[in-house]
């Protein structure tokens, strides 16, 4: 069997590679140009001043911006938990032996990876009120993340799954286990430890998504970051700020991805999960159907 390709096309020759450099240059160089011009756009404007940066130097605006950070990173923690929860729980049901609850769970995963979040989030914030859920704020939020970050969690523990031998679930189906047994102690723990990083990433995206809490009042970061670039008139500075924090914060969680990738490679042997094709469903499905 061949090698896996590494790349969509072959490797570049002496005339291509002069290419791609000639074309990196120039891109490079117009990227400066922009830039360059960007930044004398925004001196001639006044926005780089110092009297618009002077109010991040206080500390009532740094405690500010920090508890907004504080309710991102309170939320996010909180609707990461559940989702992985529902995530698992889905991704064994989608794999049930019984068909209609694989339907159910398959229905379910669909219909919430296909409603944009933002739409999500109005439903909880301003919809369930109506029905009689009064709730905090924040729960409005942490519910929104879960219903559509549990759908995404799912797919992934399946695809951790799937990506394992199928000699796996043979073996524990030899030794006289059961489906459900063979999953919970010999394949949901291996699969574990190969999504961490996969894990890990999607938090990553699922701590972005809280910045939309903004829609229905919720104090995270984005929210404050709009309110103190209204109240000191530097809506410019406070969002670039806003952005700085984001970006440490995610760059620390995908850090920590890109370790945990590479320490379960040197202790497993194994590799970012990746299904080889549709034909892995219909196996698996099989084989639950026949109570391995």
């Amino acid at each position: 069997m061949s090698a896996p390709a590494t790349s969509l096309g072959d490797p570049l020759g002496p005339r291509g590679r002069r290419r791609a450099a000639t074309a990196s240059i120039v891109a490079g160089a117009v990227l400066v140009v922009l830039l360059t011009l960007a930044v004398n756009r925004l001196a001639d404007r006044g926005q780089l001043s110092m009297a618009r940066w002077e109010p991040f130097t206080r500390g009532s605006v740094i405690r500010f911006l920090l508890g907004g950070l504080g309710n991102t990173l309170r939320a996010a923690a909180m609707a990461m938990v559940l989702a992985i929860a529902v995530g698992a729980l889905l991704a064994l049901v989608r794999l049930s032996r019984r068909a209609p609850l694989r339907w159910l769970a398959a229905a379910w995963t669909e219909f919430f990876r296909g409603v944009p979040l933002i739409l999500l989030i109005l439903f909880t914030g301003l919809g369930l009120p109506k029905y009689g859920f009064d709730l905090p704020v924040y729960w409005y939020l942490v519910l929104a993340l879960v219903a559509y970050n549990g759908a995404v969690f799912g797919e992934l523990f399946r695809a951790g799954i799937l990506s394992l031998d199928r000699g796996q679930g043979e073996a524990a189906s030899a030794v006289g286990l059961t489906y459900a047994q063979s999953m919970a102690f010999v394949i949901v723990p291996q699969a574990a430890r190969r999504m961490v990083p996969a894990l890990v990433s999607q938090s990553v995206t699922l701590l972005k998504d809280t910045s939309l809490g903004f829609v229905i009042v919720y104090e995270e970061l984005l929210r404050r970051g709009r309110v103190n670039g209204e109240f000191f008139a530097n809506p410019l500075q406070s969002l670039s700020v806003v952005a700085a924090m984001y970006v440490a914060v995610n760059f620390t969680l995908s850090c920590l991805a890109r370790r945990l990738e590479v320490r379960q490679r040197r202790r497993y042997g194994g590799g970012p999960v990746a299904l080889s094709g549709v034909e892995d469903l219909a196996v698996m499905g099989a084989q639950s159907r026949a109570g391995v």
